[in-house]
């Protein structure tokens, strides 16, 4: 089964709805309030030690946690992406080698 190549015009405009997708909401959405785990574990840290102080701070605040929520989703694919592009990948230089 021959698949027929993408060209790159559709490839940008994918990539570009990606993207939009990705950004629209950071830019949208203000102030939002998502309690996570890390919330729940700072709470419980502060209500065993009061005079905890943490050892740094964050580089990058995002504007809401559901802000937070997205970069982390967002990792998380393009992390899986990556991970499956290269089985992937392995698998056809397997396939070719065998051939």
């Amino acid at each position: 089964m021959n698949a027929k190549p993408l060209r790159w015009p559709l490839i940008v405009t994918l990539w570009l709805v990606v993207i939009g997708l990705a950004i629209a909401p950071i830019m949208l959405i203000r102030d939002t309030e998502f309690g996570g785990a890390d919330v729940a574990a700072e709470e419980a840290v502060l209500e065993i030690a009061p005079d905890y102080e943490p050892w740094f701070a964050p580089l990058f605040e995002p504007p809401g946690g559901e802000t937070e929520s997205l970069l982390f989703a967002l990792q998380a694919g393009l992390g899986a992406g990556f991970i499956g592009y290269f089985f992937g990948w392995q698998h056809g230089r397997r396939q070719r080698r065998d051939r």
